[in-house]
């Protein structure tokens, strides 16, 4: 009994295997690892495993069984399309225009990432099964990471934020991956009393913290219309929100006269806080102080941030809003060291977002390939940094370009699904060195389970002249066929891959078929060869035969006679099919004109007493003849004689007369 399993590929056990403390058989294949139980107990570990007669389950694990899920394979189907696009596109004639064009691209490859997150998250709510359910959300889960870890890519390596712009795409980033202050938000507005909620001040210090003053300030403004006594300090402290410098992405300003609006604006929250302007509200008290970047108070509003990542962020926001990328990985550490106190490791997405402050691309492509059961984000991101032209000091890596290394990877499991593996050809395409070796090896295993996925493949081996591949594919397709006895389809694709010696085996199958039932299958196939006849020698007699039958029911008995004659001195027929030809011949003898000349008469007697004389072919003879098939067979030939007989005479009395 044979069991597919969904297996976690982070678990080490599946459960009932290995109960009864026997050895465990494994063994590879394309994508999957098939596991058994042996019948050779647990102590016995010097003999070599084999899988027992009587084994009770065989468990076929899938590597990357994420392909299997419908929204998953949508995901894969639309990132094909944007890096063929990329791969093909020659527009980068400057590096402006260049830059411009790998953005968009990754952001291209995000929409979809994004859609195929929406997509799961509506199914996951809408399944009732729990473990499906759960199923779902861990998926929803690792595309969230993926994204997340992509966006900080794109930031930080493709469109290489300098100072200033950094902190305005890093505040975007967080905006769009933490939104627990959303949700609060959306709480405090939807009750009765905003200023009353229990979370109200935790909402405005969340918007705050994101570097989102107009909606903080749209909030604040309903706390000053419901407290008289507070809409003083409302009024100054809303002032402070909106004068807060924001350095323009347009590079509309210099660095050093935002960093001067900076400090005078920092001075004036410093003398509102120092005065006690705020002394009555201690929640403004602690929003003014967030705007002075004070250590302790972000460090008390730690729980709003909800990430480390989030809390550096903010922290660089309020005390270094013109960080460079090299500075930003010591920032990075210590948040980390902050939400990680007590604990002994930390997370795998965390240690590839450090990586990534680091700009150590390597390690991020290495960390998340560990944690990832598919190749698919470390092969498109990778992809598209080598276009960047990150890796020109880093040509060899696993022994080969690192870009080209995990494409491969990439494109050979798609080669294990069914439908997929037709988007791992093209990624083997773009990939130089190895790519098309790689193909002919996958274009081999393919398993050739229908006509129309046969077609697929030889049309891709046609296109890439993989002129082993295309005869491999068509004999296997034609085997297969002559297994199901479709002669028609057997010989066209015996045609194709240009197989003489498997043609002339199943034109023997056609005239054999043709002795049993007196009438060809699949006319319209052997009407048409054209100079595929040619292939072969029994190919070429059997479209000939077909045209003497064409031109016998056409009356035109001359011509046909003339070729069936020709059929026969011509030896390309085999000896035990030239008695049915002697047969063919027959009814033209028996004709009231005189078809055949004398000489012509001569030609066919002769034939016949040859074949008499040769054993026939196996092919067509049976291994042993009744005596009532002797007997038959007798008839045929004295009819044959006596025709032949006849027809001489009337021959050499009509050719006489005409002499004379």
């Amino acid at each position: 009994m044979m069991e597919e399993l969904d297996v976690d590929p982070t678990e080490t056990t599946i459960p009932g295997l290995g109960q009864k403390n026997r050895h465990i058989g494994f063994n590879w294949a394309p994508g999957e690892l098939l596991l058994y139980e042996t019948h050779y107990p647990i102590t016995d570990a010097a003999r070599i495993t084999t899988p027992p007669a009587l084994c009770p389950l065989m468990y076929v694990v899938r590597n990357d069984e994420d392909i299997y899920s419908p929204i998953l394979r949508k995901l894969l189907n639309e990132s094909h399309s944007i890096f063929v696009g990329l791969q093909k596109s020659e527009e980068e004639t400057s590096s402006k225009t260049r830059k411009a064009q790998l953005v968009r691209v990754s952001k291209n490859y995000r929409s979809v990432l994004q859609a195929c997150m929406e997509e799961m998250h509506t199914l996951a709510v809408s399944i009732r099964d729990p473990a499906q359910s759960a199923k779902c959300s861990a998926q929803l889960s690792f595309l969230s990471a993926m994204e997340l870890c992509w966006n900080l890519c794109e930031i930080l390596f493709i469109e290489a934020a300098t100072a200033g712009s950094l902190l305005i795409l890093l505040l975007d980033w967080v905006r769009l991956h933490v939104f627990e202050v959303d949700t609060v938000a959306q709480d405090v507005l939807q009750s009765d009393n905003p200023p009353q909620h229990d979370r109200f001040w935790d909402a405005i210090t969340g918007f705050v913290l994101q570097g989102r003053m107009d909606e903080a300030r749209q909030l604040l403004a309903k706390e000053a219309a419901a407290s008289v006594s507070t809409r003083s300090m409302c009024r100054v402290l809303d002032e402070l929100l909106k004068n807060m410098p924001i350095l323009s992405s347009a590079g509309s300003q210099t660095l050093t006269e935002f960093e001067l609006k900076w400090q005078n604006w920092q001075e004036k929250c410093a003398r509102h806080l120092q005065g006690g302007t705020f002394s009555s509200s201690p929640q403004m008290e602690a929003i003014c102080k967030v705007l002075l970047g004070d250590e302790e108070t972000l460090l008390e509003k730690k729980e709003l941030m909800t990430t480390w990542y989030h809390f550096l962020v903010s922290q660089l926001l309020f005390t270094h809003p013109t960080v460079k990328p090299t500075e930003i990985h010591s920032y990075a550490q210590s948040c980390l060291d902050i939400f990680t106190t007590g604990e002994s490791n930390s997370e795998p997405l965390d240690n590839i977002l450090l990586a990534a402050f680091e700009l150590d691309i390597h390690q991020v492509i290495k960390e998340f390939s560990i944690v990832s059961n598919n190749w698919w984000f470390v092969a498109h991101l990778t992809d598209l940094l080598d276009h960047c032209q990150l890796f020109q000091s880093h040509n060899l890596y696993f022994g080969s370009n690192m870009r080209e290394y995990l494409l491969l990877e990439y494109a050979s499991g798609l080669f294990s699904h069914h439908s997929l593996w037709q988007l791992g050809v093209d990624y083997f395409d773009y990939c130089p060195d190895s790519g098309r070796v790689y193909l002919e090896l996958h274009m081999e295993r393919i398993p050739l389970t229908t006509e129309k996925k046969a077609l697929k493949a030889l049309r891709i081996c046609e296109q890439r002249q993989m002129t082993e591949q295309v005869r491999s594919i068509c004999k296997t397709m034609a085997m297969k066929a002559l297994r199901n006895s479709r002669l028609g389809s057997a010989l066209s694709w015996s045609i194709r891959a240009k197989d003489a010696a498997f043609a002339t085996l199943i034109s023997d199958q056609f005239l054999k078929d043709y002795c049993e039932r007196g009438r060809f299958s699949d006319l319209d196939l052997i009407d048409n060869l054209g100079p595929a006849m040619l292939l072969s020698d029994r190919l070429t007699f059997l479209g000939k035969y077909r045209e003497f039958h064409r031109l016998y029911s056409e009356h035109q008995f001359d011509e046909a006679a003339s070729l069936l004659l020709l059929l026969m001195t011509a030896r390309i027929a085999p000896c035990s099919f030239w008695l049915t030809l002697l047969l063919d011949a027959l009814p033209l003898l028996e004709q009231q004109e005189v078809i055949f000349s004398a000489e012509q008469t001569y030609q066919l007697m002769r034939c016949l007493e040859d074949r008499m004389a040769v054993k026939a072919e196996p092919i067509i003879s049976q291994p042993s003849q009744k005596p009532q098939d002797r007997s038959i067979e007798s008839t045929k030939v004295e009819m044959l004689r006596l025709a032949l007989a006849r027809n001489l005479a009337r021959a050499i009395v009509k050719e006489g007369t005409l002499q004379v």
